[in-house]
């Protein structure tokens, strides 16, 4: 089963989905991770229902954090501002299928934190702790 698993991860990282950047998006957010120097952009498109339209992402990063971003998209597609919001870590790790180390799991953690401060309407200089 973890071969499965991998292989989707390669899929994402290698053809990542819904990779770029919106022209004019509702809502926006970029971080980092400094000790391994992951970067990763989300940009979101709503409709009047602060639903989900389209969303990009953008940035650098290992395996493990541009699969999890890819995941992501296609995960929060049609989801509210509010369901977003709810999204747990279990939520990504059941995506990845791959048991993870406490340095990867940040890697893998770090689209989630984006997305979410980005759906909270924060702005960059906030922590967004509520991640996780």
């Amino acid at each position: 089963m973890d071969d499965f698993y991998r292989d989707e991860i390669l899929e994402h990282y290698t053809h990542p989905h819904h990779y770029g950047r919106l022209a004019q998006p509702d809502r926006s957010h970029e971080d980092s991770n400094p000790l391994c120097g992951d970067r990763v952009r989300f940009d979101l498109q709503l409709d009047g229902d602060e639903r989900v339209t389209d969303v990009r992402f953008s940035g650098v990063g290992c395996a493990i954090s541009k699969a999890s971003a890819s995941m992501l998209t296609d995960l929060i597609v049609g989801k509210t501002l509010e369901e977003i919001r709810e999204l747990t870590k279990e939520d990504v790790l059941d995506e990845l299928g791959i048991d993870l180390g406490p340095v990867r799991l940040k890697c893998a953690l770090l689209p989630l934190k984006v997305v979410k401060v980005a759906a909270y309407g924060l702005d960059d200089e906030s922590e967004g702790d509520d991640w996780s």
